[in-house]
């Protein structure tokens, strides 16, 4: 497709920068070559611009498709921002909202088209898609699309349908985590002709500190590295209720903290965002809802109060310190506990059939739909009132919607947060005659019309305590306001909300007809295992942190970082004196209950990092008569 402007010109108008980061301008220059193109960029490499700056080189549109709602906003706002034409299609939205941005996107100069995989197998969007000047598709997250990949998602699949309908054009896939497994199964399954390019950047970060710390207290422990390390940090902990208790334990302790989870609304959720990227707030608590598409460079530390239950997971989340190229540290705080709940969380993550089904018929009966409807159709969903109605565990509602997810019966978004709309419904002479029969309404309606342009064409975003506040009344005053005018028909109002979406991939079926694919089933069981285990043996192993990071994502050559907690260890020969006492008193009891050991079997009692301090402690308490050596090599405490 022929370009209008070159990426550097298209940098320098849109982000301000002069020159592109590594391995960009390769992507780049693949994609408007019209290569299908694999880019594979750790955590803060840029992804987005290795799609963005190529589509705006060229005539058209570029379709961008990504499972996270939230970063999808996210992008699209930016791009406003900057002047660029941009719009999202995902579930929940209502459907003369879809029909308009689709019509926008054929008729109109709008640049980017943002949609969730589902989106891509609707009718609307089979229909409309090839009528749009299409001049690339981006798959952000592409390691969704593969069973090989941690976050394996079946809408994924419909991606590859794109070809159908668009053959000559080309694919950029990006994502931050993938094994070569991942990145051989992503372009058999998004059908890359065999002019494909695979760009992949090291995954190593040489200005990141990884440290695991084993701790019994690990409030304590995160207080000492907080003091210890200056500058801004994100704590990730399990749960929402874990946000708050630490962040509420860290700002007793004078340290500046908030807590954020998708519970929150987007509002707050903002709020909280902007003060941190602001320094206005030193340290996020959060769940993995928080950093997706947060490009914060001065992140100094990123500390983990319990072990994901995978590597990609762990490396997506730590590598968000340091993006500026400035030392900073990934720490993890592991203790025994952190086996035991990603054993159990293994355990149920695989429910029977029997407990699925019985998740499934609720809903149908939670939504009133009758057997054969649904297709295609999103309802709020609330967990807490789901799971209380029908007197079922949340934690057994979640993982029973992961395997209808996977099956491909239903998809549950985040929350999603959809502003305050209303349209002018009525025609003027009738919107006339309202006023005329509505006295009370005559101020409100005036305003409407006068502030809001476009009013009686489509759906506007109201700015509730604007509006509220120029007419005089609470916000409250104006929702009932509004619901009588949509009672009344004379404007179509729909009142803001922000919870998660449930879509009904197909129709809904008599529960006895779900069925779990038993090979796959095993097959991500396996594979759960696999990636578990992993996780563990990152904690657990005393070898260079960077390096079992850098292994396990295939790099295997790579030399000792010489900075995380075990080559730090290794290095030490000499304990100091609070260490020595440890050793000391560590030696003491264990001869004290097997009165006599070896030398290796009494070094046994040791992590292999402490061998060489253990030795000196023996060798300087052997040198004044504390330990004596027989002549059989048995060591023995002088009690």
């Amino acid at each position: 497709m022929k370009t209008q402007k070159t990426p550097h010109q298209v940098l320098k108008q849109y982000w301000g920068y002069d020159d592109f980061r590594p391995l960009q301008l390769d992507i780049v220059q693949s994609v408007l070559d019209g290569r299908d193109t694999l880019a594979l960029l750790p955590t803060g490499g840029g992804k987005s611009v290795c799609f963005q700056v190529p589509a705006l080189c060229m005539e058209g549109i570029c379709i961008v498709v990504s499972p996270l709602i939230a970063l999808m906003k996210d992008q699209v706002q930016n791009l406003q921002k900057r002047g660029v034409s941009a719009y999202a299609i995902y579930s929940g939205m209502h459907y003369k909202d879809i029909d308009r941005i689709f019509d926008n996107c054929v008729h109109g100069n709008v640049r980017f088209l943002y949609l969730s995989p589902e989106r891509l197998a609707t009718a609307i969007a089979k229909a409309r898609i090839p009528q749009m000047k299409v001049n690339s598709i981006a798959v952000d997250e592409a390691h969704c699309i593969s069973q090989w990949g941690y976050d394996f998602r079946p809408s994924y699949l419909n991606i590859a349908e794109i070809r159908e309908l668009l053959p000559k054009t080309p694919i950029v896939a990006l994502t931050a985590t993938a094994t070569s497994q991942v990145v051989d199964d992503m372009q058999i399954r998004l059908n890359f002709r065999s002019d494909a390019q695979v760009f992949r950047k090291s995954f190593m970060r040489k200005n990141l500190v990884y440290v695991v710390l084993k701790e019994a207290d690990k409030n304590a422990k995160l207080l000492d590295i907080l003091k210890k390390v200056p500058g801004s940090g994100v704590v990730y902990v399990m749960n929402r209720r874990q946000t708050k208790e630490i962040a509420t334990f860290l700002s007793r302790n004078r340290i500046s903290a908030d807590y954020y989870h998708a519970g929150l609304s987007t509002d707050h959720r903002s709020e909280i965002q902007e003060r941190w990227i602001k320094n206005k707030i030193r340290i996020i608590v959060a769940t993995n809802a928080f950093g997706m598409g947060i490009d914060k460079p001065d992140v100094r530390v990123v500390v983990h109060m319990t072990l994901p239950d995978s590597l990609e997971a762990y490396f997506q989340e730590a590598g968000r310190g340091g993006r500026d190229g400035k030392k900073a540290f990934g720490v993890l705080l592991y203790n025994e506990s952190d086996r035991t709940r990603l054993e159990k969380q293994y355990e149920q993550a695989f429910p029977p059939i029997k407990e699925v089904r019985q998740v499934y018929r609720a809903l149908g009966s939670y939504y009133q739909l009758a057997i054969g409807a649904g297709q295609g159709q999103s309802f709020d969903f609330e967990l807490l009132a789901f799971s209380k109605n029908y007197n079922l565990h949340p934690l057994k509602v979640l993982q029973a919607f992961k395997i209808l997810t996977r099956e491909g019966y239903l998809e549950l978004t985040e929350n999603i947060f959809f502003p305050p709309t209303f349209q002018v419904i009525v025609s003027r002479d009738d919107l006339y005659d309202y006023r005329l029969r509505n006295s009370k309404m005559e101020g409100l309606l005036n305003a409407i019309t006068r502030q809001y342009q476009g009013v009686a064409t489509h759906q506007v975003n109201i700015k509730e305590q604007r509006l509220a506040k120029s007419l005089g009344m609470s916000v409250k005053q104006l929702n009932y306001a509004l619901y009588k005018l949509h009672k009344d028909k004379i404007i179509d109002y729909r009142p803001r909300k922000d919870v998660p979406q449930l879509t009904f991939i197909i129709e809904r079926l008599n529960a006895m007809n779900i069925t779990v694919e038993q090979e796959r089933f095993q097959f991500l069981k396996k594979r759960h295992e696999n990636r578990m285990l992993a996780a563990l043996g990152y904690a657990e192993k005393i070898e260079c942190r960077s390096k079992l990071l850098l292994a396990y994502f295939d790099e295997h050559d790579s030399p000792a970082c010489g900075k995380c907690d075990v080559c730090l260890e290794r290095h030490k020969t000499e304990p100091d004196t609070k260490e020595f006492d440890q050793i000391r008193d560590q030696l003491k009891q264990i001869l004290k209950q097997h009165r006599q050991l070896g030398l290796n079997k009494l070094l046994a009692f040791f992590p292999n990092s402490k061998t060489k301090r253990v030795l000196y402690v023996i060798n300087h308490l052997t040198e004044n008569e504390f330990l004596m050596v027989d002549k059989y090599k048995q060591i023995q405490w002088k009690f």
